[in-house]
């Protein structure tokens, strides 16, 4: 599995139309791409954010970055254009572990 991963710094006064615009707008028009199959949306503190989008392959990552990435990337910028700091990141699972059921 392939994790493309976002954080953001967001300004006090930009906290709530960001989070209103990631969970409206930005975040299901991702997912819209058909190049991942889940995202989780996520708060450490005022105003740090991490978007988390979990893509099959690196294919599907490759298709988003060469053919939606750009448009999706200058909306945001149109929707705050100074202000929030983002940061882009992709991760590769190298192994991952579930818990095993308990038996009784």
């Amino acid at each position: 599995m392939i994790t493309y991963e976002i954080t953001t710094d967001v300004p006090a006064r930009l906290v709530d139309a960001y989070e209103r615009y990631m969970r409206e707008d930005h975040i299901p028009a991702l997912l819209g791409t058909g190049c991942f199959r889940a995202a989780s949306f996520a708060r450490s503190g005022p105003g740090r954010y991490r978007v988390r989008y979990e893509a099959a392959t690196r294919a599907d990552l490759d298709r988003y970055l060469e053919m939606h990435a750009q448009a999706l990337r200058d909306e945001f910028a149109a929707r705050f254009p100074e202000g929030v700091a983002v940061s882009r990141e992709v991760w590769t699972t190298v192994e991952r572990w579930d818990p095993r059921p308990h038996s009784g």
